[in-house]
């Protein structure tokens, strides 16, 4: 999605996708329980009563979220209301504005939960979800949901994004090394492209979405090249979108994706990217028709089925290097929930949401991070999945939120995604770049 944003994977079953057309499920009609029900008994019963939810999770990642709390749901009586939507960020606008708001929903960008809370939508988290948020997050995180110093909501899932994925096979095979530094990672594309494979196989094609793995590339070099307080001042537009500093990380980037000798992989031209789904643009790495491939943890759920991850398997990751290889710059992204509604119950799940039980017991059904700081690695059902959360947990991580959620939603969603996808069919930089800062809302 954008956090995971982009999870939608491929459909497994007719009532997987019922889920993926928007069909709401049902996680706690079920005429008895043998769950233990001792876990639960602080969020009492609250029987006969329904929470609805929206967001834009599917078919197998929206299996796992009622998995999880399909015991909650039965202990508390709780008819829990799932509803999957893939163009989530432009329906969740039209249902409130027409009356149809869920009770619930998972926002993968802070700038859309923001809009929602500055236009009187939203309702403060509750005293216990508050204790929850600050017992199990940063500052830095709970302020990304965080309005006028009011909490609206707490994170759910969190990706690492500054992964690349490679074959550690193609690399023996290759005679390439891990590159520590930026240096060492164009050195090792050059080697790459010398020995006659695209080092780089990417996709941007994502439906009301398309573009986003672009700004992702666009914000990681920035934070890798200028530092936490540039990205910071790019973000918050006290440095204009067109910043000398913005386009030579633009600039950067594509040399890599706009070059046809580096990308695209498996593919065909550069140009192709526009074309292929992020969810396949990986696939090449398998098959040694490209080298490496630059997406976040959530990733490893869209690997072809039978695919082996860790260090001496089918496909492993190492962090985007930076400038030197003491630095550790890790971009990010999460959802979080919010609620619309403020009844006994709605409370109460948001509650669950918010629990570390939540996070380790969602972990343990398939992958899935989260940064809350009571979680253990130990619980990841992937080894990815564990050094990200290793890298959230660790204090010299200099870790920033994707910018293109955290900036005003018509920019950030909107003029950027865009934007990304003229500058790789062609357009100049200096033009998209312009273009999207004369986009910023004026206040």
């Amino acid at each position: 999605m954008r956090f995971g944003a982009r999870l939608a994977l491929a459909v497994i079953t007719l009532a997987v996708t019922a889920t993926a057309c928007g069909t709401p499920q049902d996680s706690g009609s079920r005429s008895q329980t043998t769950a233990d029900c001792a876990p639960y008994a602080r969020y009492a019963k609250h029987p006969g009563t329904e929470v609805t939810v929206y967001a834009e999770n599917r078919d197998r990642e929206a299996d796992l979220f009622e998995e999880t709390w399909a015991d909650f749901a039965d202990c508390t009586g709780i008819d829990v209301r799932y509803e999957g939507d893939g163009e989530f960020e432009a329906q969740i606008q039209l249902r409130v504005d027409g009356g149809s708001a869920p009770d619930l929903a998972f926002f993968p960008q802070p700038g859309l939960l923001e809009r929602f809370a500055r236009a009187g939508r939203l309702k403060p988290v509750s005293a216990g979800v508050a204790a929850l948020a600050k017992q199990g997050w940063s500052a830095d995180w709970n302020g990304y949901a965080t309005v006028d110093g009011t909490l609206y909501g707490t994170p759910l899932v969190a990706n690492v994004k500054s992964f690349v994925w490679y074959s550690p096979k193609f690399f023996r095979d290759k005679g390439l090394s891990v590159p520590r530094t930026w240096t060492e990672l164009m050195a090792v594309t050059e080697k790459a492209a010398a020995s006659g494979v695209k080092p780089w196989c990417a996709g941007i094609e994502s439906a009301e979405a398309t573009g986003w793995p672009v700004t992702d590339w666009i914000e990681d070099v920035l934070l890798r090249q200028q530092g936490t307080d540039v990205y910071d001042q790019w973000v918050t537009h006290k440095i204009p979108f067109n910043d000398p500093r913005v386009i030579e990380a633009m600039d950067t980037v594509g040399s890599i994706l706009k070059n046809d000798r580096y990308a695209n992989g498996g593919f065909g031209p550069a140009r192709s990217m526009a074309s292929i789904s992020f969810q396949e643009a990986g696939t090449p790495v398998l098959s040694g028709d490209c080298a490496m491939h630059r997406q976040a943890s959530f990733y490893a759920d869209m690997w072809p089925e039978g695919t082996e991850i860790g260090p001496d398997d089918d496909v492993y990751t190492f962090l985007l290097p930076g400038v030197d290889a003491a630095s550790r710059p890790v971009l990010g992204g999460g959802v979080f929930t919010a609620a619309f509604a403020d009844r006994p119950e709605v409370r109460a799940f948001q509650e669950y949401l918010a629990s570390a039980d939540f996070a380790n017991a969602r972990m343990k059904k398939g992958p899935f991070v989260s940064a809350n700081k009571g979680v253990d690695p130990a619980n990841a059902a992937t080894p990815v999945d564990r050094l990200s959360i290793q890298l959230l947990q660790d204090p010299r991580t200099q870790f920033r939120f994707d910018g293109s959620d955290l900036m005003p939603a018509s920019v950030g969603v909107g003029t950027f995604w865009r934007g990304a996808v003229d500058w790789i069919g062609g357009a100049g930089t200096r033009q998209v770049a312009d273009s999207i800062e004369r986009s910023w809302p004026s206040h």
